[in-house]
């Protein structure tokens, strides 16, 4: 049992909690994620680490409501608890001083982002992040980035804020200026052209990536991905990999096997949720 802390609506489609997990808060690292289980008869789902107190014994998670789970989820509150939390799981990001390092978010995939630029930043790095989102009123963590990074940069589609265009405008005038990694987290399209941008120039592009997962230990298979011609388990070798040798055509074609099925287990919840009439 993991209690809830601190919820907070981001805004109506995001919520942030904290979780007293003191086990996992003192052995988790930035790019790990923890698999949470709402209650005995839930669906397991994996959710990236957002930060990480070993000090509180905590651990905060971002997460979108976009199905049955996690908009059951969204409907705990503080005191409540969730079943079950297993973590930290998956290979922590490798953190050394790289030189320029910028990071780019799309959505609230900034949020894992933040632990990662607090960690290359007690590395000595100069960290520059790019983060994009429609508009202005969907940019998150852009307080807290701040206050880590020596610079942030956004974007938003409608130019409601920063730069009008894509986080891949932003980061072109970055590689410019000359960056020794990338690390990349967010939408897999948007991952997929992070990685067209940076490839020619010669840029290494960590991402991390966001198969279907069921057990995180590399026993089901269900988060398997292609890598370099090879097949790799997101749970186990990742979540994060060299994005220039990744299949996102594949990727993204196994993201989507399973739509109907979660419509049908949303619109499920839904009706059993609805008040009597």
């Amino acid at each position: 049992m993991a209690k809830i802390l601190e919820k907070r609506k981001v805004r109506p489609d995001v919520y942030y909690i904290r979780l007293d997990t003191p086990d996992i808060a003192e052995h988790a690292k930035p790019g790990q994620f923890v698999i949470i289980r709402i209650h005995k008869n839930g669906e397991r789902i994996p959710i990236s680490l957002a930060d990480i107190d070993p000090e509180r014994g905590s651990i905060s998670l971002m997460y979108m409501t976009v199905g049955k789970t996690s908009t059951e989820l969204s409907t705990l509150e503080v005191g409540d608890e969730i079943k079950d939390v297993v973590g930290p799981l998956g290979k922590p990001s490798h953190i050394e001083k790289f030189g320029r390092v910028a990071l780019v978010g799309g959505g609230f995939g900034v949020a894992p982002l933040y632990p990662i630029a607090k960690a290359l930043k007690a590395a000595g790095n100069e960290v520059v992040t790019v983060m994009g989102a429609r508009n202005e009123d969907l940019l998150l963590y852009e307080n807290e980035m701040a206050a880590t990074c020596d610079e942030v940069l956004i974007t938003t589609d409608d130019g409601s804020k920063g730069i009008k265009g894509v986080v891949t405008i932003a980061l072109e005038e970055e590689l410019k200026k000359g960056i020794d990694l990338v690390i990349a987290i967010g939408p897999a399209i948007m991952m997929k052209f992070v990685c067209k941008t940076t490839e020619p120039h010669k840029v290494k592009t960590w991402v991390s990536l966001n198969p279907i997962m069921v057990d995180g230990t590399g026993m089901c298979g269900a988060c398997r991905v292609s890598v370099g011609g090879q097949t790799k388990f997101g749970c186990i070798d990742g979540p994060e990999f060299d994005g220039h040798e990744v299949d996102w055509d594949l990727l993204m074609s196994r993201q989507q096997m399973y739509l109907k099925e979660e419509k049908e287990a949303m619109e499920l919840y839904e009706c059993n949720c609805a008040p009597a009439s």
